[in-house]
C-alpha cells in the first residue's frame, strides 16, 4: 500500500498571542520528542520562543524553516511571520504589535496551506480583544479563517475520544437561543456534522443524535413548544447519509454519546454542549471547524494571561489538536485517492 504520509506538506501551528501560553505550549508539545507521527512547524516568531525557552529553562533547539526545507529532527521548526522586539515583551500583556503578529501567524498560515506547502493547520489562542484592536472586523480566530478562505457556512464541533458535539447556535445570550432555532439551521448542522463524520472521522454510516431544548424536550409541550415546532421537524425531514435521531432529552443524551450509543450530538446551545463535553474532555478536547475548505484544529481554552510566563501551562490539548489535525489530512487525502 502506498505511504500517504510521504505525500502530505506539515501541518502549521500558528502561535497565537505572542504574550499568551502560546509560546510555552508549543515548547511543552516538542519537549521531549524527537519526531513526530506527522512533520510538524511553528508559524511564528523565532526570537519569542527562543526568549521563552530561555526563560523557563527549556533545553531546545530552535531553527528557522521556510517551505521545501528540510525538517531536522529533535529541531523546533519556524516559519517566521513576526520579528518582536522580545525586550518589550510582557507576558499576559497584549499590545497592538503583538495583536497584528497573532494576526499575521493566520494569514500566513493560510496562505501556506493554499500555496500547498502545508496540509493544515493547529492554532494556539489569540485575544479577542487585541485583535479588535489592530482594526480587524472579525470577533474571533474562526470567522478570520471563513473570510480568508471564502467559507460560507462554518460550525464548531468540539471533538474528544469519548464525545463529540456540535452547536446549532454558539455564542448567544440564552434569551435569544430560542428565536434563533428554525429547521432550516437545525438540518444545516446536521448535514455539516454528517460531512465531517464521513470526510473527517473516516465513519462510513454516523450516528447523530439531536438534542432537545427544553427539560424532558418540553413533555408534550408542557416546559415549551420548540421541539414540536422546529426540532422533531428537522429530524423528520433529513434524508442524508448516516442516522439521525432525536430530538432526545438533554439530560441523557449525552451519557448515551459518551458510551458509544451516538458519533455525535446535536446541541441547541453553547453551554448545552460544552458543559458535557468539558466535563470529560477539559484537558484533551479539540476544537474542529466545519465547512472550511482546509483543515483547522484548536486547542480547547484561551489565552490564559494569568500563567503565562510562569511554566505552569499545559500542551496536553495541543498535542491531542496536533493528533486530530493530523488524522483529518490523511482522511481527507485517502478521501481524494491521493
Amino acid at each position: 500500500m502506498e505511504n500517504h504520509s510521504s505525500l502530505i506538506p506539515p501541518l502549521g501551528i500558528t502561535m497565537g498571542c505572542p504574550a499568551s501560553i502560546g509560546p510555552e505550549i508549543i515548547l511543552r508539545l516538542y519537549q521531549g520528542q524527537e519526531t513526530f507521527p506527522s512533520p510538524v512547524v511553528v508559524i511564528g516568531d523565532r526570537g519569542v520562543l527562543e526568549r521563552t525557552a530561555q526563560q523557563l529553562h527549556v533545553n531546545c533547539r530552535i531553527t528557522s524553516w521556510s517551505p521545501g526545507d528540510h525538517l531536522q529532527p529533535g529541531t523546533i521548526p519556524v516559519y517566521a511571520a513576526s520579528t518582536l522586539p522580545v525586550q518589550d515583551l510582557i507576558w499576559g500583556e497584549p499590545t497592538l504589535n503583538t495583536g497584528r503578529a497573532m494576526v499575521a501567524y493566520i494569514e500566513q498560515a493560510v496562505q501556506l496551506i493554499q500555496q500547498h506547502h502545508l496540509s493544515g493547520m493547529v492554532t494556539c489562542p489569540i485575544s479577542k480583544i487585541a485583535l479588535q484592536r489592530t482594526g480587524s472586523p472579525y470577533p474571533g480566530h474562526t470567522e478570520m479563517l471563513a473570510a480568508l478562505t471564502a467559507a460560507k457556512r462554518f460550525r464548531m464541533m468540539m471533538a474528544g475520544h469519548r464525545l463529540k458535539v456540535v452547536l446549532v447556535t454558539i455564542h448567544e445570550q440564552l434569551s435569544q437561543v430560542s428565536g434563533l432555532l428554525c429547521q432550516e439551521e437545525i438540518l444545516d448542522c446536521v448535514a455539516m456534522t454528517m460531512a465531517s463524520l464521513q470526510r473527517d472521522f473516516a465513519l462510513s454510516s454516523p450516528k447523530v443524535a439531536v438534542a432537545g431544548l427544553n427539560p424532558h424536550c418540553g413533555e408534550s409541550g408542557m416546559f415549551g413548544t420548540e421541539e414540536d415546532e422546529c426540532i422533531a421537524p428537522a429530524v423528520s425531514a433529513y434524508s442524508g447519509p448516516g442516522s439521525l435521531s432525536g430530538p432526545w432529552p438533554p439530560d441523557t443524551v449525552f451519557f448515551r454519546a459518551a458510551n458509544g450509543d451516538f458519533d455525535a450530538v446535536i446541541a441547541m446551545y453553547h453551554d448545552q454542549g460544552l458543559i458535557p463535553f468539558k466535563l470529560l474532555h477539559f484537558h484533551d478536547g479539540v476544537n474542529v471547524t466545519l465547512g472550511l475548505p482546509i483543515v483547522r484544529t484548536s486547542v480547547d481554552h484561551g489565552t490564559a494571561y494569568d500563567i503565562a510566563g510562569q511554566g505552569i501551562a499545559g500542551c496536553t490539548s495541543l498535542q491531542a489538536a496536533v493528533d486530530m489535525a493530523a488524522a483529518i489530512v490523511v482522511n481527507r487525502t485517502r478521501g481524494t485517492g491521493i
